[in-house]
């Protein structure tokens, strides 16, 4: 339905009449949410080793919320690597076998007196980032980056809750949304 409406004078307004477009509610675009349903989806937990103290919390959280949204413990690998520079390549490899809906990559990296954290903070961030858009499998970025140990556990199940645990959540649902849009045709 097109409505014309005159343009009001005001101090500087042109003396044109505008149109005025009023969209009915029937041509509403589709509009697509995640759920979170782990069932009879297989995911990876890739866990750096370095400052395992947190990690191995992470982990937990992160295999406790997959359970949580349904999916079997069968349907769960972890596998564990020296540190977080190593996840990119994990996470890429594992994506490129087509046998997972997502992976969760789980470190901690706390910073030190050296710019050694900023190297593998960097290396970590943009190579899982290439992981899964290269793979098309959601990879999900579940590093801590700290200046403290004392922060990293707060995000390790303290203070702040579970960050693993809400990448995994994170995870499950990127893989259902993925799910119903290739299932449309409209992912690959």
């Amino acid at each position: 339905m097109t409505t014309t409406a005159a343009s009001t004078r005001r101090r500087g307004a042109s003396s044109r009449t505008s149109s005025v477009v009023f969209v009915s509610a029937s041509a509403s675009p589709k509009t697509y949410h995640g759920r979170l349903d782990a069932s009879g989806k297989k995911f990876a937990v890739v866990v750096a080793r370095f400052n395992d103290l947190v990690t191995k919390l992470l982990a937990e959280g992160a295999v406790g919320a997959l359970e949580r949204h349904g999916a079997s413990p069968a349907d769960i690998d972890v596998v564990w690597v020296p540190g977080s520079f190593e996840l990119p390549v994990m996470a890429k490899t594992m994506g490129n076998s087509g046998k997972y809906a997502a992976i969760i990559a789980v470190g901690a990296v706390v910073r030190g007196a050296t710019t050694h954290y900023e190297a593998v903070v960097s290396g970590a961030t943009s190579g899982l980032l290439s992981a899964g858009l290269d793979t098309g499998v959601p990879t999900i970025f579940t590093v801590l980056t700290c200046d403290t140990m004392e922060q990293a556990l707060d995000r390790a199940g303290g203070k702040v809750g579970n960050k693993g645990y809400e990448g995994a959540v994170t995870a499950v649902e990127m893989a259902c949304l993925l799910e119903d849009l290739r299932k449309e045709g409209k992912a690959k």
